[in-house]
């Protein structure tokens, strides 16, 4: 026998397989890894496009949210400003009768606006905090304490401004003084 090493051929002795030579076998790795490659870098570009195409559509929509949001804010002020312009005129109508020297006629447009403007209040849900009873900070603001007859310790004493809230929101808490013991 001969020292060479013995190449096998199809299960047998004699030349070389070609699926066994290694720079062939190298080539086709290669060019499967490259295939693997390609396919990869074409999943990714597509991903990178459903991403940037869903950013650009938050983008939007976040835009679209933002101006109808604008455009609300500007039609619930002029529904409020047009429910005003009543108010306004009743106004006018007791300035003119007060230039005319007109008491009783000013007093009544007085009342009327007041009437009138505590209604268009009312109808934007907006209503006046209880003052009478006891001092809660959450709706009241105390200005000072002071000896009250007649009321109880702690309890509000005085009216000092009316306040305002549209359902649990405070619009202006009310100012009062507080009875001290």
């Amino acid at each position: 026998m001969s020292d060479e090493p013995e190449t096998v051929v199809d299960g047998e002795h004699g030349s070389p397989s070609t699926d066994e030579q290694p720079a062939d076998r190298a080539e086709h790795d290669a060019e499967q890894l490259l295939a693997r490659l390609q396919d990869a870098e074409r999943q990714y570009e597509k991903a990178m496009d459903d991403l940037r195409r869903v950013a650009a559509d938050f983008d939007n929509y976040r835009k679209r949210v933002v101006r109808e949001q604008t455009q609300i804010l500007a039609r619930s002020g002029e529904r409020v400003v047009g429910k005003l312009l009543p108010v306004l005129d009743d106004l006018e109508r007791a300035l003119d009768a007060a230039e005319h020297h007109e008491e009783a006629k000013v007093l009544e447009g007085v009342r009327m606006t007041k009437d009138s403007l505590v209604a268009l209040l009312a109808s934007e849900g907006v209503e006046e905090i209880p003052a009478d009873g006891p001092f809660d900070p959450h709706v009241h603001e105390a200005l000072m304490t002071q000896p009250a007859e007649g009321v109880e310790p702690g309890h509000v004493a005085q009216v000092i401004q009316r306040g305002y809230r549209i359902g649990d929101a405070v619009l202006r808490p009310a100012r009062v003084v507080v009875a001290e013991g």
